[in-house]
């Protein structure tokens, strides 16, 4: 495995699994499986509504608490809600979490960090993260706040490798962590004759290619499987290294092109969205 260090001189895993869109059932199932295959990043969030499986998972295991880098973040409508944090405690069994972000920058973020400052005075978080997070609001958090962020979650993949985003992190030393890191499995991006060719190079997958262009970009990869073998594909990259001329052969598919873009009427809808957990 190889770990940035965060700008609190915490180590984090560069690659992990993601939970998102998955059932607390299948998010147990996939959490023991891949720790079980040596993966020690699990993120997860309220949002997600299983953080319970995502426990389950990670009792089943068998993996100390103490090896696993545990990621999770506070939904809006929770942003100001005093047990908030505690209340995520209690669902991911545990007493303290590794990262824990903002998930949506709406109206009360401000309101929210502070809940996390806290938290991390309290030692029950260890690094804070702001996610979706637009650069004008990034900068607000890293000007303003009493406690500066260490980690952004943002989209980020070879059409879209977030260039102008890693100007701001490279002058704080925040990670950045990319959700559709093969973009959303989208076979046009994966399917690129450049992947095709670096596979072949190095015997990897064209998506295996791309989570190790992101490692050596820089970013900390959390590709979502409930796959076994898929999950012990998408960790299986810290094997070989891509050259600085294959870097750049990779660098020529950007795009500018995302797959998500959260409108305000979206933004405004996430701030009463409420949520309820299926155990």
């Amino acid at each position: 495995m190889e770990y940035f260090t965060l700008n609190n001189g915490i180590k984090m895993p560069m690659a992990g699994i993601g939970v998102f869109m998955m059932s607390p059932a299948e998010a147990e199932s996939a959490v023991e499986s891949a720790l079980k295959s040596g993966v020690r990043l699990i993120d997860t969030a309220n949002g997600y509504m299983n953080e319970s499986g995502t426990c389950r998972g990670i009792k089943k295991s068998g993996v100390a608490r103490e090896g696993i880098f545990l990621v999770t973040k506070l939904w809006p409508t929770v942003y100001e809600k005093d047990t908030a944090v505690d209340e995520t405690l209690k669902r991911l069994g545990t007493d303290y979490i590794d990262l824990l972000f903002l998930h949506q920058p709406t109206a009360n973020w401000r309101e929210g960090y502070r809940q996390i400052e806290k938290a991390y005075k309290e030692g029950k978080v260890k690094a804070i993260g702001l996610s979706n997070f637009p650069n004008d609001l990034l900068s607000e958090a890293i000007e303003t706040m009493e406690i500066k962020p260490q980690v952004v979650q943002v989209e980020a993949h070879p059409y879209f490798p977030q260039t102008e985003l890693k100007k701001i992190l490279a002058e704080t030393g925040m990670g950045l962590m990319a959700w559709y890191p093969l973009g959303h499995g989208d076979k046009t991006l994966i399917e690129q004759p450049v992947f095709g060719e670096l596979g072949k190079k190095y015997g990897k997958t064209n998506a295996q290619i791309i989570l190790r262009w992101h490692v050596q970009s820089g970013n900390v990869v959390i590709p979502g499987s409930k796959n076994p073998d898929h999950i012990r594909d998408n960790f299986d990259i810290f094997d070989f290294t891509l050259t600085d001329e294959d870097m750049a052969e990779i660098a020529k598919v950007d795009k500018g092109v995302r797959y998500y873009t959260a409108t305000p009427e979206m933004i405004a809808a996430y701030q009463t969205m409420e949520l309820k957990e299926d155990l």
